[in-house]
């Protein structure tokens, strides 16, 4: 056995910040009624303040501050690597722990929150609810190993293989967050319609998402193309643009971002499998 003799103390503790947001939202998740109980899950009192959304026990905003945690074990997620390769402080020890805590934040907790946000869903089909969560977060503990035995120090982490784990559980947390828009007492006689849409879709959305994480489909590693190089005019004014939207309707910009990362290399995928296999049914017709 080779005893650790010393660890980097600043990445680490980004580390163990994801890993405690990830603890945290699993206990508010926790915390959230079983469907039918005394508790109604809508319509949802509106919201003041931060310090009402920690303290509340309505179900619906539960869910949001489960979802704002997981959000916030993403900032820490993103900010370690970074941290650590600015620093040249790099070891296996981070790489490790780092997984170990993407597990329980990004697998384990989004879970949960699935079968929270869902409850008429959990209701009907409890059994097909649960089997969906485990699934997912069985697919993100495989995915985080694939990618701790297949990374090099030659790799520029420029991409991933797959659908990134907090990428994916941020598709389920920006749609948990996104719940408190169509369910508060302000929106929800407009939205009751989509919120019915949504509980259902969901739980088909996390099996796809599942699927993309273990996939072999090429992701662009998003930070990294965002703070290496000099960006041209145009991609500037994009970023300004999704910034500006993000301050402004977070509610219905974040989830439509996180969708569209999600989706969006699959297709492309697909299409250019679609374009070879026409090219080489016309040369072999041909």
């Amino acid at each position: 056995m080779r005893r650790i003799r010393a660890v980097s103390a600043f990445p680490t503790l980004f580390t163990l910040g994801n890993l405690v947001c990830g603890f945290f939202a699993i206990v508010v998740a926790a915390r959230i009624a079983k469907p039918g109980d005394s508790i109604d899950f809508v319509p949802s009192p509106k919201l003041d303040s931060a310090r009402e959304l920690i303290a509340s026990v309505d179900p619906t905003h539960n869910v949001m501050l489960c979802g704002v945690l997981i959000f916030t074990a993403m900032l820490c997620d993103m900010f370690d690597g970074q941290v650590a390769r600015i620093a040249k402080v790099t070891s296996d020890f981070g790489a490790q722990l780092d997984s170990l805590c993407d597990v329980v934040s990004f697998g384990v907790a989004p879970g949960i929150l699935l079968v929270k946000m869902c409850p008429q869903f959990t209701q009907v089909h409890n059994m097909a609810i649960w089997t969906i969560a485990a699934f997912y977060a069985c697919c993100a503990a495989m995915r985080l190993a694939r990618f701790n035995v297949e990374i090099d120090d030659e790799d520029d982490h420029s991409s991933f293989e797959g659908l990134p784990s907090p990428a994916a559980a941020a598709v389920i947390a920006s749609f948990a967050v996104f719940s408190y828009t169509v369910r508060n007492e302000i929106h929800y006689v407009r939205f009751e319609g989509f919120d019915w849409w949504l509980q259902r879709l969901m739980p088909l959305v996390a099996l796809a998402i599942a699927l993309l994480m273990v996939s072999r489909i090429p992701y662009p590693h998003i930070v990294t193309h965002l703070v290496r190089g000099q960006k041209s005019f145009p991609q500037l004014v994009g970023i300004v643009f999704v910034i500006m939207a993000v301050i402004t309707a977070a509610a219905y910009a974040i989830p439509a971002l996180c969708g569209l990362y999600a989706l969006t290399p699959p297709l492309v995928h697909g299409w250019r499998w679609y374009g070879r296999r026409r090219r080489l049914l016309a040369q072999k017709a041909g």
